[in-house]
């Protein structure tokens, strides 16, 4: 099942965030991951997940050949 990051895009938008297993906690941000990194280890949580929300939504459409 899909996860709505919605909020999270328009709070964080351009920024690393550092979420707890459920994927859809927040727990730090930061401009680079290791600042969200550094932040989240420092409130105890030694393995985060680190994803980058983009500072703009775009639409992409992939095209392949085989």
């Amino acid at each position: 099942m899909a996860i709505d990051w919605t909020k999270i895009y328009k709070k964080y938008k351009g920024l690393w965030v550092a979420l707890k297993s459920d994927e859809k906690t927040v727990i730090a941000s930061g401009k680079t991951a290791k600042q969200a990194w550094d932040i989240a280890q420092k409130k105890g949580f030694l393995k985060p997940i680190l994803t980058r929300m983009p500072p703009k939504l775009i639409t992409y459409v992939g095209y392949g050949r085989q």
